[in-house]
C-alpha cells in the first residue's frame, strides 16, 4: 500500500469534502468566513481533465521519506490529518489566482517545475546555484505540522524536506548576514495571475531574520503527503515556518539572498496590514477580523488560535516582546506586528 493510501486508510471518519462543496465558491468562502470575494474564471477544458492531486514529477528514491516523530502537533490541536484532496483544492498563490484563496490547481497547468534552480547569493562565503538533484541530495524527512493562514483557515499536513538551517550552513553566511530574503518564481507566460494583477510588486518576496531561518522548525520543503509538492503547494521547493502566517511561507522559490538590512516584504510594500514579524498571535487583531478563532479547512469547525500557532516551546524565546494580552484592534491601513 502506498504512503498516500496509508493516509487515506488512517482517516476513515474524515472523508474529503464533496466536490460540489468545493466548486461552489460562494459556499466555501462563506463557510471559511473570508467575506465576499470575486469568483474564479471558468475552467478550461484542459483544466477540467486534470485532477487536483496531480503530482508534477516523480522521485521514487526520495519519497516517501521517514517521519521525524520528534515534531508533534501542538498540544490542544486536533491530531486529524487534513485530507490531501482538501489541502490540494483550496490554496493562496496569487501568481495563479490573485486576490483570493481558492482552486489554484485549476490555473497551474502551464507551470513548469522541472528543471529548476535556486540561486543562493548575497552576504555569504559560498554563493551557489542548486538544481533539484542538489536539493534532493539533502537528507529528506517528513514532519507533521499545523499550518494557519492569516485568513483564519488551518490544516494539519505532512511536509517532506530538510531543515533550512542546513542549506544556510552550506552557503556560509558572513557576519553581515542578518536577514534571509526569498524570491518566488516570476514566469508571466505560465502564471496567469501575474498579468491579471499587474499592480503587485512581483516577484513575490518574503524574508526572515537569520535567527528565525535557523530555528529548528524552519524547513525547506520538497514534498507533501509522501509525494513531491503539487504545483499549488509551491512545487518544486518552498519554505515552511509553522509559527507564522501562511504568507510568510514562500512558494516555488528561485532565489535566497543573505542581506544586512531588514528587507521590505511583498505585503509591506502594499498599503496593507501585514508587518515583518507576522507571528500567529490571537492577541493581535487583523483590521478586518479577530485572529482569536481559527477554522479547519476540511470541515470549517472552529477552534481557539494559539499564540505562535502552538509552537511556543520552540520559538517564544525569539520574541521577548511578543504581546501576550489582547491588543487594541487595528484600524484599516495600520500595520500589524
Amino acid at each position: 500500500m502506498s504512503r498516500i493510501k496509508d493516509y487515506e486508510r488512517l482517516l476513515p471518519d474524515r472523508e474529503p469534502t464533496p466536490p460540489d462543496v468545493f466548486f461552489n465558491r460562494r459556499q466555501i468562502v462563506a463557510g471559511l468566513g473570508l467575506g465576499t470575494l470575486a469568483l474564479a474564471a471558468p475552467r478550461s477544458s484542459a483544466a477540467a481533465a486534470r485532477q487536483p492531486v496531480e503530482v508534477p514529477f516523480s522521485r521514487p528514491e526520495v519519497f516517501p521519506a521517514k517521519r521525524n516523530e520528534k515534531y508533534k502537533l501542538p498540544e490542544g490541536i486536533s491530531t486529524d490529518l487534513t485530507p490531501r484532496e482538501v489541502a490540494a483544492q483550496h490554496n493562496n498563490f496569487y501568481e495563479f489566482l490573485p486576490g483570493r484563496g481558492g482552486p489554484v490547481w485549476e490555473h497551474t497547468e502551464d507551470f513548469e517545475v522541472t528543471p529548476w534552480k535556486v540561486e543562493i547569493t548575497g552576504e555569504c562565503n559560498k554563493p551557489q546555484t542548486l538544481d533539484l538533484d542538489a536539493l534532493f541530495a539533502f537528507e529528506q524527512e517528513e514532519r507533521l505540522y499545523h499550518f494557519r493562514c492569516v485568513e483564519r483557515w488551518a490544516m494539519n499536513v505532512p511536509w517532506t524536506g530538510f531543515p533550512l538551517r542546513k542549506l544556510i550552513e552550506k552557503a556560509e553566511p558572513t557576519s553581515k548576514a542578518k536577514y534571509v530574503r526569498f524570491d518566488t518564481a516570476k514566469v508571466d507566460s505560465q502564471m496567469p495571475g501575474i498579468k491579471e494583477a499587474h499592480w503587485y510588486p512581483w516577484p513575490y518576496h518574503e524574508a526572515l531574520r537569520i535567527d528565525e531561518a535557523t530555528n529548528e522548525l524552519a524547513m525547506v520543503v520538497t514534498g507533501i503527503y509522501g509525494e513531491p509538492l503539487l504545483k499549488q503547494h509551491g512545487a518544486p521547493v518552498r519554505i515552511i515556518v509553522p509559527w507564522k502566517y501562511g504568507y510568510k511561507n514562500p512558494k516555488s522559490i528561485v532565489k535566497i539572498e543573505f542581506v544586512e538590512k531588514e528587507p521590505k516584504c511583498f505585503w509591506q510594500i502594499q498599503p496593507h496590514e501585514y508587518g515583518f514579524i507576522s507571528n500567529i498571535n490571537p492577541n493581535i487583531p487583523h483590521p478586518r477580523w479577530s485572529q482569536k478563532v481559527s477554522y479547519w479547512l476540511h470541515n470549517r469547525g472552529q477552534f481557539a488560535t494559539q499564540i505562535f500557532n502552538g509552537y511556543g516551546e520552540y520559538v517564544a524565546g525569539l520574541y521577548p516582546d511578543e504581546p501576550k494580552t489582547l491588543q487594541k484592534a487595528l484600524t484599516q491601513g495600520q500595520i500589524a506586528r
